[in-house]
């Protein structure tokens, strides 16, 4: 059963950059299309197979807003801010982060929660206390570099404060690392890959720990920032043939050599990479000397 609708995702936002680099207005078409079949399969009631029975324990999770927020912010940069199933893209990034304010930032817990309750409750059960210390670290930095395109610091305090408090959950101090899942209250987590390091939470580490010190020049960033980009590339990497190993036991020892499957393709690593890139090289174009320092 179809239960997923990220590829409209991922296709709105490759057919918007390609209509910008090529002016072909085909491919703008269908990048708004995509998205317009991206919010409808997400967020109206019934239109995909629940993956759970809702009647038993009704969910709602963080995962198709964020990617909401992702794909506004390209098709406005590219396109423009352009309207889609009757909102302009800044309205649903404005939507798809109340929403997560509202409902999944828990300040009491210090924690973004991966599900809740369809009234923004915590499930107290290991479903919903279930944290994904990496996705919220993703999302962090998706809230920040809205914050930072549009001068608003109340944006970049909430992605911080997002990143400090999952960094603390995530971060493993024996090993290093970041978690795969915590528990909400530190209570055992049912998945029995809990404690290992996959490589897509450490790539959106280290974007969100490098975009938080561009922001604010904090020291603290900048540590973090070192640990997980050192760890991660200490680990990682194949040193033989290249590209990185996508699952590892906690202690950093590779667990399979597998390189791509349904879940591990070019997408993660590539954008850290690239996005990285961007911040350094604006770093180092503009006059604060904060990356020559070291």
């Amino acid at each position: 059963m179809r239960r997923y609708v990220y590829s409209e995702s991922f296709a709105a936002m490759a057919n918007t950059v390609y209509a910008k680099a090529t002016g072909d207005g085909r491919a703008a078409e269908d990048a708004i299309r995509f998205f317009d079949a991206y919010l409808d399969y997400s967020f109206t009631p019934g239109r995909i197979p629940p993956k759970v029975e809702p009647a038993t324990r009704p969910t709602k999770g963080v995962g198709p807003l964020m990617f909401c927020l992702l794909t506004a912010q390209e098709l406005r940069e590219q396109l423009g801010d352009v309207t889609v199933r009757g909102r302009t893209c800044t309205e649903w990034i404005d939507w798809s982060i109340g929403e997560i304010e509202r409902d999944f930032l828990k300040p009491e817990h210090e924690a973004l929660m991966e599900v809740v309750a369809p009234d923004g409750s915590v499930i107290d059960h290991f479903d919903g206390r279930q944290l994904n210390p990496g996705h919220a670290i993703e999302c962090a930095w998706f809230v920040m570099h809205e914050g930072k395109l549009r001068g608003d610091q109340r944006l970049i305090r909430l992605g911080l404060t997002i990143l400090d408090w999952m960094w603390k959950r995530g971060w493993d101090e024996e090993h290093g690392g970041i978690f795969y899942f915590r528990d909400l209250r530190g209570l055992p987590v049912q998945d029995y890959w809990h404690d290992m390091k996959f490589w897509w939470p450490h790539c959106e580490a280290i974007i969100a720990t490098l975009l938080a010190w561009t922001l604010t020049g904090d020291a603290k960033y900048a540590r973090w920032h070192r640990q997980v980009h050192d760890w991660s590339f200490r680990h990682f990497p194949d040193p033989e043939f290249g590209e990185w190993f996508g699952y590892l036991h906690r202690d950093g020892r590779v667990s399979v050599p597998l390189k791509g499957n349904m879940w591990k393709g070019p997408y993660h690593l590539p954008r850290m990479l690239w996005y990285c890139w961007g911040l350094l090289d604006a770093q180092l174009s503009s006059s604060n000397p904060r990356v020559s320092n070291g």
